[in-house]
């Protein structure tokens, strides 16, 4: 039954564009960008993530993070991509879809990060709106999760601009900062989706 298939080889190609923006795999050529646009929003971008690893920001735990992608990818667990504006190839930030999970559910989450130079732009929404037809159609998910921090105004903005629902309060969901927080939980259908 189709419904219940695997994508398609090739998924881990997946490199979607649209509205001046290309979504890629990360590739060790992005470990400078990378790094600089992750180091100058660390201020920004702490209140919203998971503690960092000690060497986050160095080129061998670049490396193992590549390494762990390819896995996932591999694996259909999760497909991270990095967002890039055309027009002169500068890092936005980053999106993965993460826990994909198939046979009867066929639905992933959906986790993002803009730096801080580019964030109030619209580019975060520009890029789930560029990502999602990839997630309904080569992934063949019929649903895609998010879950963000109830006090994450931006955030919350960018999952209803793009047509996600929200379904409800999860009590201390997740390690934030150090701490377990309460997260929103939103879910968009492909049914739902307006692409």
């Amino acid at each position: 039954m189709a419904l219940f298939r695997l994508p398609s080889s090739g998924t881990a190609a997946l490199a979607p564009r649209g509205q001046g923006l290309l979504l890629r795999a990360p590739q060790m050529s992005d470990f400078l960008q990378w790094a600089q646009l992750r180091e100058t929003s660390r201020n920004y971008l702490t209140p919203w993530e998971p503690i960092w690893p000690s060497d986050d920001l160095t080129r061998s735990g670049f490396r193992r993070r590549l390494r762990r992608y390819a896995e996932d990818i591999a694996a259909d667990r999760s497909y991270p991509f990095l967002i890039f504006r055309e027009f002169d190839g500068a890092m936005i930030g980053g999106v993965t879809l993460a826990n994909v999970r198939r046979g009867i559910v066929q639905a992933g989450t959906i986790g993002y990060w803009v730096g801080q130079p580019h964030a109030h732009r619209g580019y975060m929404t520009a890029a789930l709106r560029v990502l999602l037809p990839s997630l309904f159609g080569e992934l063949n998910l019929h649903r895609v999760e998010a879950a963000c921090i109830p006090s994450n105004a931006p955030s919350i903005r960018v999952l209803e601009k793009c047509g996600f629902s929200r379904e409800g309060l999860a009590r201390r969901y997740l390690c934030i900062n150090g701490v377990w927080q309460d997260h929103l939980l939103f879910g968009l259908l492909h049914e739902d989706f307006r692409g």
